[in-house]
């Protein structure tokens, strides 16, 4: 058992040194040598562990775009039991959402996956399945809750949550300029407001406030 626990410890210490190293070096200018110094293991540990320099970049792509998602997974908890401020929740899960999208974890894997698309165009498959898509089959899941309880009103959760997405990082890219220009919390906060009263002024039922307190 320690035997195993150590080599799974290994292993993601090899994954992560590995995307620190590609993150700051790009793909072709990374060395293996640097990978194993980043991880604390001797390079042969790293063949060990992921046979070459190519299956190591998809590993370590891969590892990040699933941390990146269980961050994301766990920013949409709130939406389970949102209380009567229905509103305020969705502003606070959007906010979470668009910080995150703007962390040097995420910016990193995004600079990779478009600076490597070309040599690695299955990347985009495999971020994609452990991010977007993965994210927005969650938070349709509870969007999905909250329209069966009255509280939005459509029969397509998943478009809704594909919408609710686009308003927040669309405007996020434009004005972070791809994630170039760093954004203060006070207009993270402002973006996922203004996201959330449009997505609402679609989606909340006719005639019901909003916000508790909200009136006509």
């Amino acid at each position: 058992m320690t035997t195993s626990r150590g080599r799974i410890d290994k292993r993601q210490a090899i994954l992560r040194g590995a995307f620190a190293v590609f993150a700051r070096q790009g793909y072709a200018q990374a060395c293996v040598q640097e990978i194993a110094d980043e991880a604390g293991v001797a390079k042969p540990t790293v063949y060990n562990h992921l046979t070459d320099k190519a299956t190591l970049f998809r590993h370590a792509v891969q590892d990040a775009a699933q941390t990146a998602l269980r961050q994301r997974l766990a920013a949409l908890e709130p939406l389970v039991e949102p209380g009567d401020d229905l509103r305020a929740t969705l502003e606070n899960v959007g906010h979470a959402l668009l910080r995150l999208h703007c962390d040097e974890h995420s910016c990193a894997l995004r600079r990779l996956l478009y600076s490597e698309i070309i040599r690695f165009p299955d990347i985009l498959d495999v971020v994609t399945e452990s991010g977007p898509h993965r994210l927005t089959q969650a938070l349709a899941d509870r969007l999905a809750r909250l329209i069966l309880a009255g509280r939005l009103r459509t029969t397509d959760p998943e478009l809704a949550a594909e919408q609710l997405l686009a308003l927040l990082i669309g405007p996020l890219e434009a004005r972070s300029r791809m994630g170039t220009r760093l954004l203060g919390d006070d207009e993270l906060r402002e973006l996922a407001r203004v996201a959330v009263g449009t997505f609402l002024q679609a989606y909340a039922p006719s005639g019901l406030p909003a916000r508790a307190g909200d009136g006509e």
